[in-house]
């Protein structure tokens, strides 16, 4: 019987990112190729990517991804979006048949606008408008799974390790600016194409190693808003909390991260600049039940940048590099290594730190 330290147990899942500061594209194979020295941090239970700048020729419309379980299913999804957007196009995504990836579901993209017409009725703004219709498919619309809904950016995810999946959608054939994969280990949930990371909503997407303690609170709180946590998961609910915040209180990203990854008191009471002080205090005191507890490291993407952040006590390993233009995060350095040989600057992000790249304005 092999004892404790004579066999490797991963701390769970594996999550990698890159991004370029001046906007330059890259292909996918890099951000594929990170994941593979974490093969053992997956159990083959859940892979993903998302790609940001990977659609320069409808940037200008929302790009719906979409797991289908029928044909009727995407018919019945088709008539309601017609309702209320107009689509510019509507296609099959690309994939390769291969060994390791099965039992696919039918793989949807549409690109879409809202009507004007709606918009004006329903009082809404475009984003929130987009936003609740993707809750709406994702609750009431059975055999159908909105997974990416963001403008000029996707996410790609199965079950299966992540490398596979990256192969699966042919993530070699887009450019991107940026790029964030995952590869899931889970431990409370079950493994399946709708519950592989990263979790999208609008042009946010999260990837998320750990375990948060704190969901039920969590959801309870942001479900009172009308976001509905159905995916099977704990980390779905980071990605509300992010939107809830950042979109819909207008909470620059150092703030947002302050409430999820919140300073202790006892930090807060021993910090010296009193408007650092007080905003912690009231960013506590306003959104309690948004501090997420327990082990995590996690990449944010959204348009024009990254932010990663570990819990306050940093019980996920997390690393970051640079060179030239670029900044890669990972769960260890040696993904790093395989995206760049040469990176400098390789640090461990504190506990609670946020990192935060974004990309030169106008760049992308």
């Amino acid at each position: 019987m092999k004892m404790e330290g004579q066999v490797r147990i991963p701390s769970g899942c594996a999550i990698a990112a890159v991004i370029s500061r001046e906007g330059n594209r890259m292909t996918g194979e890099k951000i594929i190729d990170a994941m593979r020295p974490m093969h053992e941090r997956s159990n083959g239970l859940g892979g993903g990517f998302a790609g940001y700048g990977i659609y320069p020729a409808y940037r200008d419309f929302y790009a719906l991804h979409l797991f289908f379980d029928s044909r009727q299913t995407r018919k019945e999804c088709e008539a309601f979006l017609k309702e209320y957007f107009e689509i510019v196009q509507s296609e099959r995504i690309e994939t390769r048949k291969i060994p390791a990836i099965t039992n696919e579901p039918m793989i949807w993209r549409f690109f879409v606008t809202p009507l004007p017409s709606m918009l004006a009725s329903l009082q809404l703004d475009e984003k929130e408008f987009v936003a609740r219709a993707v809750m709406k498919i994702n609750t009431q619309m059975d055999g159908a799974y909105v997974f990416s809904s963001g403008k000029n950016m996707g996410t790609f995810k199965a079950v299966g390790f992540p490398e596979d999946v990256g192969v699966f959608y042919k993530l070699d054939q887009y450019e991107a600016y940026c790029w964030t994969a995952h590869g899931r280990y889970p431990t409370n949930t079950p493994g399946w194409w709708g519950g592989a990371h990263p979790f999208a909503l609008l042009d946010y997407s999260v990837v998320h190693n750990g375990e948060i303690s704190s969901y039920d609170a969590n959801r309870r709180f942001i479900e009172m808003f009308g976001y509905k946590c159905t995916l099977q998961t704990d980390t779905e609910v980071i990605t509300y909390i992010l939107d809830y915040l950042v979109r819909r209180q207008g909470l620059t990203l150092e703030e947002a991260a302050s409430v999820i990854a919140a300073p202790f008191w006892s930090t807060i009471g021993r910090e010296r600049d009193e408007q650092l002080r007080r905003q912690y205090a009231y960013l506590r005191t306003v959104f309690p039940s948004l501090l997420v507890t327990g082990p995590f490291s996690v990449v944010l993407g959204f348009t024009g940048g990254l932010m990663a952040l570990n819990d306050r006590l940093k019980l996920r390993s997390m690393v970051v590099g640079e060179k030239e233009d670029k900044v890669f995060i990972a769960s260890e350095e040696a993904a790093i290594r395989t995206m760049e040989p040469d990176a400098e600057n390789v640090w461990a992000p504190a506990g609670g730190e946020p990192v935060i790249i974004r990309v030169k304005e106008g760049a992308y």
